[in-house]
């Protein structure tokens, strides 16, 4: 006969006890407060290309649209960042208006 060693004894208690543990744990609390973004932040951002054999004057097109491009994406970017921290104001101040979580053991 094999000799058993303690600890395979004690594997399930130990186990039962983690479970319980776990299961006694208070629930989640509310949701903290979220923002949706604006349909421009989440758009991504499209730059025209140049033609296969570009003239003059698609290179001076190419360039005013890649300028109007970059300035609706770096505001577009600007708007999110914007939303971004003000959505994390908005749940600093509603985490310190929850308090402490309640511990249901002392």
């Amino acid at each position: 006969m094999m000799p058993r060693h303690l600890w395979i004894r004690l594997a399930p208690t130990a186990s039962f006890a983690m479970m319980a543990s776990c299961a006694a744990s208070p629930p989640p609390s509310v949701i903290p407060p979220r923002l949706a973004l604006p349909e421009a932040a989440i758009r991504p951002c499209v730059l025209e290309r140049l033609p296969e054999a570009p003239t003059l004057g698609d290179l001076e097109v190419a360039y005013v649209a890649r300028g109007a491009a970059l300035v609706a994406c770096e505001t577009a970017r600007e708007l999110a960042v914007g939303t971004l921290l003000a959505e994390r104001a908005m749940q600093d101040r509603w985490r310190e208006g929850q308090g402490p979580r309640p511990r249901l053991r002392p």
